[in-house]
């Protein structure tokens, strides 16, 4: 008797685990084909370890954790490479009005070459409940970006050339929404972050320009699912795309196994760009450490010993039993 029940939970975890992987190789092939399409703009700040950073990239992910939630995240990028891309970014975000509303604040920090750029952002999302377990919102952005070009740090072979002759800063204004659907197994979210291009111009003395057309908008689409393999497993696909007119259409493809609701390791592929793999624990359960290494697999991997990016998350609960339900995203 005893063995006819341990071949039939056998069989139903071998059944789950097929299941699993036939619709993360679906998943995946969608996303190669949809990759093939061309488009000249750059991203927003980049992510590895996205899925633990969700605010910044949506504002509607807001609340979405039932809990006071913070997060920081640190990303060393092409180490190796003068000039590379540094970001670190903090956010902060729980939900209000019994959990109609969630609000968050959120800041960043980034350098590149000689651009730097700091911002603060302020979060807003409005939540339905449309099932037992299912949370549709809708979320806005608003915030100021500090922007400051240091071209006195850029050496030139004209001494007097007027465009690198001071350094340049501006404080610009931003917005962004994003909607986000979530159940305790599914979620899939569709953000802008930024909806005005801002930049400035070093060729009219350093003017600060403001572009809010569509053809600007960097459009982010995420989405995932987790699967029961046993009692103790369980596996996440799990997927961002990343699109702006302009510039190539780039997926991040990721599968990742959670052990025993304490410890997550993945892998993710980022069509044309890189291979990572990751890993975060929980070292309680409200503090979570997070970590993943980037390996580039273009061209400029000749000049690069890849990525570092480093997540740190704290979560408090709002009952006062101090009693946190388990979180897969």
């Amino acid at each position: 008797m005893k063995e006819t029940i341990n071949r039939i939970h056998n069989n139903k975890i071998r059944k789950a685990m097929y299941s699993s992987i036939k619709k993360i190789w679906i998943m995946s092939v969608l996303l190669t084909s949809i990759c093939s399409i061309k488009a000249n703009a750059q991203y927003d700040p980049l992510f590895t370890q996205y899925m633990f950073n969700e605010m910044f990239i949506n504002p509607a992910y807001a609340g979405s954790r039932d809990q006071i939630s913070a997060t920081a995240l640190y990303r060393n990028q092409w180490v190796g490479m003068e000039g590379a891309p540094k970001t670190q970014t903090v956010s902060l975000h729980g939900p209000v009005k019994n959990k109609k509303v969630g609000l968050g604040i959120s800041f960043m920090n980034e350098s590149i070459g000689v651009e730097k750029k700091v911002g603060f952002f302020t979060n807003y999302a409005y939540r339905l409940q449309t099932s037992e377990n299912g949370r549709l919102a809708f979320g806005l952005q608003a915030g100021l970006i500090h922007m400051k070009e240091n071209y006195l740090d850029v050496i030139t072979h004209d001494q007097n050339d007027i465009q690198f002759s001071q350094n340049v800063s501006k404080l610009v204004p931003n917005a962004g929404f994003g909607i986000y659907y979530n159940t305790k197994r599914f979620y899939a979210g569709f953000s802008i972050p930024r909806l005005i291009e801002n930049y400035i111009d070093s060729v009219n003395g350093g003017d600060i320009k403001n572009r809010f057309t569509h053809s600007n908008f960097h459009y982010f689409l995420t989405g995932g699912y987790v699967f029961d393999v046993s009692p103790e497993i369980k596996l996440k696909p799990m997927t961002m795309i990343k699109a702006s007119d302009g510039a190539t259409i780039q997926a991040d493809v990721t599968l990742a196994a959670y052990f025993n609701e304490i410890f997550w390791i993945g892998l993710t592929y980022r069509t044309g760009a890189a291979a990572s793999v990751f890993a975060q624990v929980n070292l309680t359960k409200q503090l979570r450490l997070g970590y993943s290494y980037d390996y580039t697999t273009n061209q400029l991997n000749k000049y690069n010993s890849g990525t570092h990016e480093i997540t740190l998350g704290y979560d408090i609960p709002l009952k006062r039993t101090g009693v946190l339900s388990p979180r897969f995203f």
